[in-house]
């Protein structure tokens, strides 16, 4: 039992396997917001109706997400959760690779000084290195659209 059926599945796929197996195994799936009986074949069609309107608003807001996003970004915008890390170890890092220091070396580096990481975590990768000089390239790029 569900109280809106785009709750359950919002995959026309997903719902009509639910479906299937439902028959197969002798139980019901019951929808309150449309007040349909799933045992009888209008009622399963109708649930199918449903679903596939279902997995249609799905996929247009999918599509007006990712175009929020695309404008967002093409107008300079920033796009993911603020940065957390200490500006005095993102430049300590950036400085580190400039002057040709592996990303390896540099979580070595961070982990035998005891720099957290940006979530406080005690533990530097060199993924994670990689991840903040990203975020650095990024802010590069954002600031020269801005000015370009």
């Amino acid at each position: 039992m569900v109280a809106k059926l785009d709750r359950l599945s919002r995959s026309l796929l997903d719902f009509a396997l639910l479906m299937e197996r439902s028959q197969r195994e002798g139980w019901s799936i019951v929808a309150l917001d449309l007040g349909v009986d799933t045992t009888t074949p209008g009622g399963e069609m109708m649930a199918n109706v449903m679903a596939s309107f279902s997995q249609f608003e799905r996929r247009l807001i999918g599509e007006r997400t990712s175009a929020a996003l695309q404008a967002a970004k093409a107008r300079g915008q920033r796009l993911g959760r603020p940065r957390q890390l200490n500006r005095r170890i993102v430049r300590r890092i950036t400085r580190e690779r400039q002057r040709g220091a592996t990303l390896a070396g540099i979580a070595d580096g961070l982990n035998s000084d005891g720099v957290a990481t940006a979530q406080g975590g005690a533990k530097w990768y060199p993924a994670t290195v990689r991840a903040v000089l990203q975020s650095v390239e990024l802010d590069k790029e954002t600031t020269l659209g801005d000015h370009g």
